[in-house]
């Protein structure tokens, strides 16, 4: 099992927080450093000093940082056109020398749409143009340089693009995750390298994954995606200090544990680990949701990862 530690920004976290997660990440031996895409706080958080862009987060850590990968979990389609987003991701993954894991979704939470003045459409046009943002990003990457790229769909028109600049990697790991049965398992079994299932109950996870291997094998793909789920990390040498690691993120330590969070002593955690394993996930995106404390970054690194 590989661990990735993942971030909520809006939540509350400067560009100088995430760059020491991100640091303490890969010094304790860490597979990513991930971030949300979200523009308003959630809950009763301050959410100081205020949101911060996803992918200038990744851009700036991008050159801070020297192996962990990077990436999204997961940015929304409503927030970018596509162009310009396979533009940013590529320049992006070239600065990190092929460390970038690209991340979409077809976003879901009003609020922030709202808050900035970002069109907000009904869910079916949502996944309409995720599915077309997917085929132009991953199509622009795929065209030989020299070539140009078409694309005339119901929301998106290119005309002779030159599909350029190629990110460093080929192809740019796309992740996509959910919880939906039908539309989200076949975007992945055509688009992604790994499917993730956020903040599930672990006996609910096979199932999903079985939804995205069946449709992998409908559209006849030899093997599907890699599998990964994220939850809730909230850990602690003792019951006192997982509590308190609680209270600091208003969170019930029973209400987190009963929904698939990795809550706990290491011995605790390990274990819960380990039922995702056997889940089906080869990977594990841990929500880390205060980037102040870098204790928790660093028991974990030094208490569990030895363990996996």
């Amino acid at each position: 099992m590989r661990l990735v530690i993942f971030t909520e920004p809006q939540q509350g976290a400067s560009h100088d927080d995430l760059l020491r997660v991100a640091k303490a990440a890969e010094d304790g031996g860490f597979d990513g450093f991930f971030r949300s895409d979200h523009y308003v706080k959630m809950g009763d958080v301050s959410g100081l000093p205020g949101p911060t862009d996803a992918w200038i987060t990744l851009a700036a850590l991008a050159v801070q940082t020297s192996r962990i990968r990077l990436g999204t979990l997961v940015s929304s389609a409503t927030f970018r056109l596509p162009g310009p987003l396979a533009i940013a991701v590529a320049q992006v993954d070239a600065m990190s020398g092929g460390r970038i894991e690209f991340g979409l979704g077809g976003g879901w939470f009003d609020a922030e749409h709202k808050a900035y003045g970002i069109p907000f459409p009904a869910l079916g046009e949502r996944f309409d143009r995720l599915e077309e943002q997917l085929e132009i990003i991953t199509g622009l990457w795929k065209t030989p340089v020299g070539s140009t790229f078409q694309f005339d769909g119901k929301y998106y028109q290119l005309n002779d693009s030159p599909a350029l600049p190629k990110p460093v990697q080929s192809p740019v790991p796309v992740i996509v995750g959910g919880h939906g049965k039908k539309r989200t398992p076949d975007l992945a079994a055509r688009f992604a390298s790994e499917f993730n299932v956020p903040f599930a109950k672990i006996e609910d996870i096979p199932a999903q994954f079985e939804r995205v291997r069946a449709a992998s094998a409908a559209v006849g793909r030899a093997e599907p995606p890699a599998f990964s789920a994220a939850a809730v990390l909230c850990v602690g040498r003792d019951d006192a200090e997982v509590r308190r690691r609680a209270a600091t993120i208003g969170r019930e330590v029973e209400e987190m544990r009963e929904n698939g969070g990795i809550v706990g002593t290491p011995a605790e955690a390990v274990e819960t680990i380990n039922r995702y394993a056997e889940a089906g996930a080869s990977r594990l995106f841990l929500q880390t949701l205060d980037c102040s404390d870098i204790d928790h970054v660093n028991l974990v690194a030094s208490e569990i990862l030895p363990q996996l």
